[in-house]
């Protein structure tokens, strides 16, 4: 059904004042020739706010519910590397939803859209082990540190492709599990290369031919 034609403030007044007059709603409604529930509504607008100016409306009425909008940023925020979640969720079977709509609600959620992070796939004892090593270390001085030499091993795919993959997060959980790609230091197709750095500088990139134990 289309939009029906707003009432002007004239015809408004008109309406209080022939209320006031002493006539009936439905005789207001016929000598006017406007619809008994506007009367009505017009009417009881002026006894209890004293005015018959309009209320304000803001626009369109949101397509999603708050409760639609929570089951879509709590799909967006759990589901891992997966981007299609929230459009999915939001409006279910019932109606379709608009990637812009989509992304204005996540935003409200103070959910970006990010592409995942690479970080080496971690089990626990690894992690035992680097909080340990960082407890071990943490009081020591800037003259420790000169001593030290940081190294590492990285993956450069030669076949195949390490596409980015896109993921809702939350400001300052990029490095969440949820929000990053496992990565593997050895598989087919690709070449490992060795590399280190110092308080003094980089230093050389090698080739590593077999598995770095």
């Amino acid at each position: 059904m289309g939009k029906s034609k707003e009432i002007s403030q004239d015809l408004r007044k008109r309406i209080v004042d022939l209320h006031k007059s002493g006539s009936s709603l439905g005789a207001i409604s016929k000598h006017l020739k406007v619809p008994c529930s506007s009367v009505q509504t017009i009417v009881l607008k002026y006894k209890h706010h004293g005015t018959t100016q309009p209320s304000y409306r803001s626009g369109r009425r949101s397509v999603l519910s708050p409760r639609d909008e929570h089951t879509g940023a709590k799909s967006a925020n759990q589901s891992q590397n997966n981007s299609k979640g929230p459009y999915e969720d939001a409006g279910g079977n019932r109606y379709k939803v608009s990637i812009s709509t989509v992304k204005r609600f996540l935003y409200r959620h103070n959910l970006k859209g990010r592409s995942a992070r690479k970080k080496p796939l971690l089990q626990n004892r690894h992690k035992k082990a680097r909080l340990r090593f960082a407890t071990a270390h943490v009081d020591k001085d800037h003259t420790f540190w000169r001593n030290a030499l940081w190294s590492d091993v990285t993956k450069i795919e030669l076949f195949g492709h390490n596409d980015h993959c896109h993921v809702w997060r939350k400001k300052g959980e990029a490095c969440k599990p949820k929000n990053t790609i496992p990565t593997v230091k050895h598989g087919g197709g690709s070449i490992m290369l060795w590399g280190c750095f110092a308080t003094g500088g980089t230093g050389g990139l090698h080739k590593i031919d077999g598995i770095m134990r």
